[in-house]
């Protein structure tokens, strides 16, 4: 199972790298994850990351949506999803293949941000080198979630838009939850704190790797990829 995964893992890579969409999403977010770590650092003289830990959620927002839209959906409007159910194939490594290729080019984005780093460590004074790193492990998670996410709804339909705003609407109920707590009842609160993912990313970012935090994101992962599967099987009971 792990040498097929690999091997449509390697192929989905080089699909996303023979293609400008990849190069042109990776600019983008570079430009602007660069603005909001530049910002800082010319407009007020500080040298530190935080900003940019801040803010890249935010901008994964946009960014992995673009890069999961047309992972399945695209096999099912050209019709070759038919064609891998012929193939000794199961749907979970599909699945899987599917997963990892798109959350490769997602770390990818986050690797080209170490510049950023270098500079903080050349230009800054007590660099805290544990929560810088325990910053950018939270965002490899947050990448992974926001990544699963992409994938099921990309199983969902065969429109490309579909998939891109369905995705971006269940990420955002997640990023937004922990901004609305103050509306929320108190009995309610505690609950919806536990499930935004903003919560358990601060925690991380902090420099505090919480068992409780790792099943979290991982709870997400495997959830929304089982509900990927389920979704890819059903054709065959239709």
């Amino acid at each position: 199972m792990k040498n097929k995964v690999s091997i449509m893992v390697a192929n989905e890579l080089k699909q996303y790298f023979l293609s400008a969409s990849a190069y042109v999403v990776l600019v983008v977010f570079l430009l602007i994850s660069g603005w909001f770590f530049a910002s800082p650092l010319f407009v007020l003289g500080q040298a530190e990351l935080r900003s940019l830990f801040s803010t890249i959620p935010w901008i994964f927002l946009l960014f992995i949506p673009a890069i999961t839209m047309s992972s399945i959906t695209r096999e099912k409007s050209t019709g070759t999803i038919e064609t891998l159910s012929t193939l000794p194939i199961k749907d979970s490594q599909v699945v899987l293949a599917k997963y990892w290729s798109a959350l490769i080019l997602a770390i990818v984005g986050v690797l080209f941000t170490l510049p950023y780093f270098i500079t903080i460590v050349t230009l800054g004074t007590n660099v805290d080198y544990g929560s810088i790193l325990c910053g950018y492990f939270g965002l490899i998670l947050i990448a992974a979630v926001y990544t699963a996410i992409g994938i099921f709804t990309s199983s969902l339909t065969n429109n490309q838009i579909v998939s891109f705003i369905t995705s971006f609407l269940i990420i955002f109920f997640f990023v937004i939850l922990e901004s609305i707590l103050f509306f929320l009842p108190s009995g309610l609160a505690g609950f919806f704190q536990y499930i935004s993912i903003g919560y358990h990313f601060s925690n991380i970012s902090r420099g505090v790797i919480d068992t409780r935090n790792l099943i979290y994101f991982l709870s997400l992962i495997i959830f929304f990829l089982r509900l990927a599967v389920i979704n890819m099987e059903s054709r065959k009971w239709k």
